[in-house]
C-alpha cells in the first residue's frame, strides 16, 4: 500500500495570523480611552454635584465593550486595505455613539440632537443644536471639548501614519515634502508615529491653556478653549465663542489656531531641529500667504464698520485664520459684518489648513495643486506634445496622485452641492444652506443668516440634521474613504488563498 503523500504546509506569514484582527483592537483601544475619560468625568460631575448619569453609562457601557474588542484583536495586527478602511470609518461611529450618551442622558437631549452634538463635536465642525447654554452643566460643555480634542487627535494619527500609506484622496502627496524615504512618517513605527503626535498634540493644548488663563481667562474657560482650538473644533463653553475676552486672548486664539492648521510634521520637525526653515515648504508658505492677505482684506473692510484700525487688523486675523483652518471660533457677530467681508469669510471656507493638521476643509496643498494642473494645461495648449511634470518644493508629484485629487474635489464638490440642495428644499435661504453646507463639509461649523456664529441648528427637521452628521463625518474622513462603502466591490468578501 502506498503511503499518502503529504505536502509541506506553508507557514502563516505575519500579516495573515493577524488578519481580521487589527479592526477590533483600534477599536478596542479607542472606546477603551474615552471610557476612561468618562470616568473622570464622573467622579468630576459627583464631586461637583453635576449630572453624572450620562458620564457613568459610557463607563458601564464602553469599560466591557472596549476590554472584549481588544481581546478580540490584536496589537501586532497587520491590516489589510479595507480592514485598515473599516477601522477609520467604524471609529467615527462608536464613538461618536458611546459620546453621545451624556447629551442624552445628563442633559435630556433628544437622541438625535445628541448624536448631532457628539458627532460635531468628535469630527471637529463645531455646528451645535444647544441654545441655551447657561441651562447646560459645566461638566457637559468640558466633555463637548474632549470630543473635539480626541477627534483632532485621532484624525492626525490618520492623517500622519495611516491615509499616506492607502493613498487616499492624495494622501500620498503628503509623502512628497518629506526630505528621504525613511522618513515618510514622524518616526518610523506606526506605534512611534501615534506616540509622538499624541505628545506634541498634549502639549501644545497644554501651553495654549496657560496661555489662555494668563491673559485672563478662567481655568475652566482656558482648558475649554484650548481643548478645542487646538483640534481647530470651534466649541466654546460660551454662546458668543470669543467674543467676550479681551484682545490679548484672542491674539493667543489666532496664534494656536494658525498652529493647528500648521502640519504637524512640519511643527515636530521645527521643534526637534529636522527643519531649518518651513519657509522652504510649498505649502506653508501658500498656507500663510492666504492668512496674511485674507485678513489684511478683512480689516480693511472692517475699517468701515467703524472699528478702529488695530481693532479692525485682530479681528481680521482673527476670523481669516479661525476660518482658514477650520475652527469656526468667532470674535466678532460676523452676521452684522456687511455682505463683501462675509463673502470673503465664505470663500476662506473653500481652503482648509495644511496637509498632516487638525483642520478640515480641502487643504492648501490640494488647491496648490489644482492651481499647478491649471497652469499645466494652459501651457499644453500651447504645447501639446510637451512633457511637463509637476513639482511641488522641488519634487515632481506622480500622477496618480493627481487622479486621486481630481477625484476627491470631485466627490467634495457634488457632495457640497447636494448638501446645499437639500438644505433649501427644507426651508433654508440660498445664503445659508449655502454656508452650512460648506461649514460641515469642511469641519468648519457656523454659517452665515441664521447658521451664524450666534445662530443655531435645532430648528432644522430630521432629514436636515441626518444629512448634516453624514456629511460631517464624509468631510472629517476624505470623503473618498466614507463613499467607498458604495462602491459594489467594497461588499464582495476578498478570497483566502488556500495555504500550500
Amino acid at each position: 500500500m502506498i503511503p499518502p503523500v503529504r505536502l509541506p504546509v506553508r507557514p502563516l506569514t505575519r500579516s495573515e495570523i493577524g488578519r481580521g484582527r487589527f479592526l477590533p483592537y483600534v477599536l478596542g483601544t479607542g472606546v477603551h480611552a474615552l471610557s476612561m475619560a468618562a470616568a473622570i468625568f464622573t467622579a468630576y460631575a459627583v464631586i461637583d454635584r453635576q449630572p453624572a448619569l450620562g458620564f457613568l453609562a459610557v463607563v458601564v457601557v464602553g469599560v466591557p465593550l472596549g476590554w472584549w474588542l481588544r481581546s478580540a484583536g490584536n496589537a501586532d495586527a497587520e491590516p489589510s486595505r479595507r480592514e485598515a478602511l473599516a477601522a477609520v470609518m467604524l471609529s467615527w461611529v462608536v464613538l461618536p455613539a458611546l459620546g453621545a450618551l451624556p447629551y442624552a442622558l445628563g442633559h435630556h437631549m433628544s437622541l438625535l440632537n445628541a448624536a448631532f452634538e457628539s458627532v460635531s463635536g468628535f469630527t471637529t465642525t463645531g455646528a451645535t443644536t444647544i441654545t441655551d447654554f447657561s441651562a447646560v452643566a459645566p461638566s457637559l460643555l468640558l466633555w463637548r471639548a474632549l470630543t473635539q480634542w480626541v477627534g483632532g487627535v485621532g484624525i492626525l494619527v490618520l492623517f500622519l501614519a495611516v491615509f499616506p500609506q492607502l493613498a487616499i484622496a492624495g494622501r500620498q502627496l503628503f509623502n512628497a515634502e518629506v526630505p528621504s524615504p525613511q522618513d515618510e512618517r514622524l518616526t518610523p513605527k506606526l506605534r512611534q508615529t501615534a506616540m509622538a503626535v499624541v505628545g506634541l498634540y498634549m502639549a501644545l493644548t497644554f501651553v495654549c491653556s496657560i496661555a489662555y488663563y494668563l491673559t485672563g481667562m478662567g481655568p475652566f474657560d482656558a482648558t475649554a478653549h484650548a481643548l478645542g482650538t487646538l483640534a481647530a473644533g470651534g466649541f466654546s463653553p460660551n454662546a458668543e465663542s470669543f467674543i467676550g475676552y479681551g484682545a490679548a486672548t484672542q491674539w493667543v486664539a489666532v496664534i494656536f489656531m494658525f498652529l493647528s492648521g500648521t502640519s504637524f510634521f512640519l511643527v515636530y520637525g521645527t521643534i526637534t531641529g529636522r527643519k531649518h526653515s518651513v519657509l522652504r515648504d510649498a505649502e506653508f508658505r501658500v498656507y500663510l500667504a492666504i492668512q496674511l492677505v485674507a485678513g489684511a482684506l478683512l480689516a480693511v473692510l472692517l475699517l468701515g464698520e467703524n472699528l478702529a484700525p488695530l481693532d479692525a487688523i485682530r479681528h481680521g486675523l482673527f476670523q481669516a485664520t479661525s476660518m482658514v483652518v477650520t475652527a469656526g471660533f468667532a470674535s466678532l457677530d460676523y452676521q452684522t459684518w456687511s455682505t463683501p467681508a462675509q463673502a470673503v469669510l465664505l470663500a476662506l471656507m473653500f481652503v482648509g489648513g495644511s496637509a498632516g493638521s487638525a483642520s478640515g476643509g480641502v487643504k492648501v496643498l490640494r488647491w496648490l495643486m489644482v492651481a499647478k494642473i491649471t497652469g499645466r494645461e494652459v501651457r499644453r495648449a500651447l504645447h501639446p506634445r510637451a512633457v511637463m511634470p509637476i513639482r511641488i518644493g522641488g519634487r515632481i508629484i506622480p500622477e496618480d496622485a493627481l487622479r486621486a485629487v481630481a477625484a476627491f474635489l470631485t466627490l467634495y464638490v457634488g457632495l457640497f452641492a447636494f448638501t446645499a440642495v437639500v438644505l433649501v428644499f427644507l426651508g433654508a435661504d440660498f445664503t445659508a444652506a449655502f454656508s452650512t453646507a460648506i461649514a460641515t463639509l469642511g469641519n468648519t461649523g457656523p454659517g452665515l443668516n441664521s447658521f451664524a456664529p450666534i445662530g443655531e441648528l435645532d430648528h432644522l427637521p430630521v432629514l436636515g440634521k441626518l444629512v448634516l452628521m453624514f456629511v460631517m463625518c464624509a468631510g472629517r474622513l476624505e470623503v473618498v474613504t466614507v463613499f467607498v462603502i458604495f462602491t459594489p466591490g467594497w461588499w464582495q468578501l476578498p478570497r483566502r488563498r488556500p495555504r500550500v
